[in-house]
């Protein structure tokens, strides 16, 4: 099951005799600091867990508690950035998802999951390809933020240069011609298993690799529906790993990913100041949400308002009134961003969580593209 898949799987779970339990973690163990951070922390949210915790509960917590003691000597997912677990014995959840970036460290304990980390990342989760050539050898790693692919390795016979002196000027164009042959059949080679690659994993943004004079070459020899998905180059030597080379272009991708997504929430809240297929502010949110209408939402990081929702309408309203506006039934008080999260996610829409912008800022934290005009 790929992220975007588990997320919507996780978004429908609910209704149990016992509260569930997520856990996020930052796994980036730059230092034996970070480890104790994380236990420090993971320590401080069981003991809060427990006061009081029934017995379904209680063993979540000792569920939890288990994982993140391996967690924390690596003897699980060692090569994880981010760690998110999820524990609800009466639904039989007991799930641990690794990912390639870090998590903020979060620890709660409610009626349904804690989705908005896992959803944002979900969202971002098109397959990329690195792809590092050189003149006779290539390498195309798979990744997206839930983790690393298999690696294929290609070599290819090409002869090569010698350094002794003494040829003649024509014996040396020659060879280098001959070189030169074969190199663009390597080229070649390597461009259509990247295709047939890309074409398994269902497409995705392509990062070139290497030293700079062979990539651009390698890239001009590029069919045009390739070359069209190039979102960048690295620099890469042949002898580097290959989760070296998939941090380096998970790092240029979050780069271009940050400065895109800013340009398109320019777009969407103007698109909602001019009252077309997008809509800004919570009010207006709440209601495309309640119509299915949001086909993906924009969120400010820390957005914490409180919220209520309807236990007979299921509407969802700002604030914390104990009656609904919409049919007057009771309500029960939600955290008003996860629940707008879990309702987007389980519509089939997407979450962009963003960590600054002034005019989303100004609009109250959220806004949304929509699937139609309201």
């Amino acid at each position: 099951m790929d992220l975007r898949e588990r997320v919507k799987a996780l978004a429908r779970l609910g209704g149990a005799t016992s509260p569930v339990v997520s856990v996020y973690l930052d796994t980036r163990w730059a230092d034996e600091h970070q480890r104790e951070r994380v236990r420090v922390f993971l320590k401080n949210g069981l003991r809060n867990a427990r006061t009081g915790a029934g017995t379904d509960l209680r063993a979540d917590l000792d569920w939890i508690e288990e994982q993140g003691e391996r967690l924390v000597a690596q003897a699980t997912v060692p090569e994880a950035d981010g760690v998110a677990l999820f524990a609800c014995g009466p639904l039989g959840l007991r799930e641990i998802v690794s990912v390639r970036v870090p998590f903020q460290n979060a620890f709660v304990v409610a009626e349904r999951p804690l989705l908005t980390p896992l959803a944002a990342l979900a969202a971002e989760a098109l397959l990329a390809i690195v792809v590092f050539v050189d003149g006779s050898h290539a390498r195309l790693i798979p990744i997206a933020p839930a983790g690393q692919g298999d690696e294929l390795t290609l070599e290819h016979g090409v002869p090569g240069r010698h350094s002794r002196g003494g040829w003649a000027l024509m014996a040396q164009s020659r060879y280098q011609r001959h070189v030169e042959a074969h190199r663009d059949q390597h080229f070649e080679a390597v461009a259509e298993a990247l295709r047939e690659l890309s074409t398994q994993q269902g497409g995705g943004r392509i990062v070139l690799a290497g030293e700079d004079r062979i990539v651009a070459v390698f890239r001009s020899r590029l069919p045009a529906t390739l070359a069209g998905r190039v979102a960048g180059t690295i620099s890469a030597a042949r002898y580097e790993t290959a989760s070296a080379l998939a941090d380096r272009a998970t790092a240029l991708l979050a780069r271009l990913d940050a400065s895109e997504q800013e340009r398109v929430l320019d777009e969407v809240l103007t698109e909602a100041a001019k009252g077309g297929q997008a809509i800004a502010g919570v009010e207006g949110t709440l209601h495309a949400v309640g119509r299915g209408a949001v086909r993906r939402l924009y969120l400010l990081r820390g957005f914490a308002e409180a919220g209520a929702a309807c236990t007979t309408c299921a509407a969802v309203q700002p604030g914390e009134a104990a009656k609904c506006r919409a049919c007057g039934g009771q309500t029960k008080r939600v955290r008003l961003g996860d629940e707008v999260v879990d309702r987007v996610v389980t519509a089939g829409g997407e979450i962009a969580v963003i960590d600054a912008h002034a005019a989303l800022e100004r609009a109250g934290g959220m806004a949304a593209l929509l699937r139609f005009p309201l």
